[in-house]
């Protein structure tokens, strides 16, 4: 089963603490790529988040964005007082007041704004972060099985075309004992249009040597391999891309040399007919996984 690289999912889910919401987007590119969006709060799961879509998708452009709506109200971690810090300024207060002769009792507004005294407590990120993590694998999930079925009717789609090359390299095929007689014939008819007598062995030396030049099978015969490979391909598990992408370099390949051998212009509008079919499928292949 092949799947295309294009594809869109999304995950939304409201949590005591707030609404998280996915959404991942994909499309070709020759590698596997990542761009995300996240908010400040969660970047520190960046590693985290590749590592996940890794795991569900091999190639394409990822495009990953984390929304959240804290919800309204939500009780914060609230402040300490580092004591000890604290203990330690009244004691240098204390201190001071004796040498200076005088008391004055502690600014306890000034010692709220020294550093460290008073620290805010953060609410603790791991619910947060596991939500979005659990909340990503059902998007990851979901985008796997959008790119899933569009690969179905890609494969569909290329299995077509694979049928006209075989109808076309099995009507060349046909064709060749024809185009053959009537290279011999047009062969003969120029002989007798100069009116000179060639020694009928070396006539038949001359039509065979034609022949070889104009002779296809080899390349028929390499277009049914590409096709029965392209079809093996096709049920393959694996991300399958490159492979479909190369395959189909070696059918422009084979359809070339067979318009350049072409001697008849039935041969000819085949070859044409073939790059068509070959062309549609590239385009197609080229967003394959």
């Amino acid at each position: 089963m092949i799947r295309s690289m294009t594809g869109f999912a999304a995950s939304e889910h409201q949590y005591d603490f707030g609404r998280l919401s996915w959404e991942v987007r994909s499309v070709n590119h020759r590698y596997l790529e990542y761009s995300l969006r996240l908010p400040e709060e969660f970047r520190v799961l960046e590693p985290a988040v590749r590592d996940l879509l890794g795991r569900f998708v091999k190639r394409g452009k990822i495009d990953a964005t984390l929304r959240f709506h804290e919800m309204a109200g939500r009780a914060g971690g609230g402040v300490a007082l580092n004591r000890e810090l604290a203990a330690r300024l009244l004691e240098i207060h204390e201190d001071l007041g004796k040498m200076a002769g005088s008391e004055h009792e502690p600014d306890l507004l000034a010692l709220m704004r020294w550093p460290g005294v008073v620290a805010e407590q953060l609410p603790d990120p791991a619910p947060l972060h596991a939500a979005a993590m659990n909340l990503l694998e059902q998007a990851a999930a979901d985008l796997v099985g959008v790119r899933a079925r569009e690969g179905e009717k890609m494969a569909a789609m290329v299995r077509e075309r694979l049928d006209g090359v075989t109808t076309l390299t099995e009507q060349v095929r046909d064709w060749l004992p024809e185009i053959r007689d009537a290279l011999r014939t047009r062969m003969n008819e120029r002989v007798a249009d100069m009116g000179q007598n060639l020694d009928a062995d070396r006539l038949e030396q001359e039509v065979a040597v034609l022949a070889q030049k104009m002779d296809v099978d080899e390349e028929l015969d390499r277009l049914d391999a590409h096709v029965a490979e392209t079809r093996r391909t096709l049920e393959r598990e694996k991300p399958v891309g490159r492979r479909l992408d190369f395959l189909m370099q070696e059918f422009n390949r084979e359809s070339n040399t067979l318009s350049s051998k072409s001697v008849d212009q039935r041969t000819t509008q085949a070859a044409v007919d073939l790059k068509v079919l070959i062309e549609q499928m590239r385009e197609q292949v080229q967003n394959v996984e």
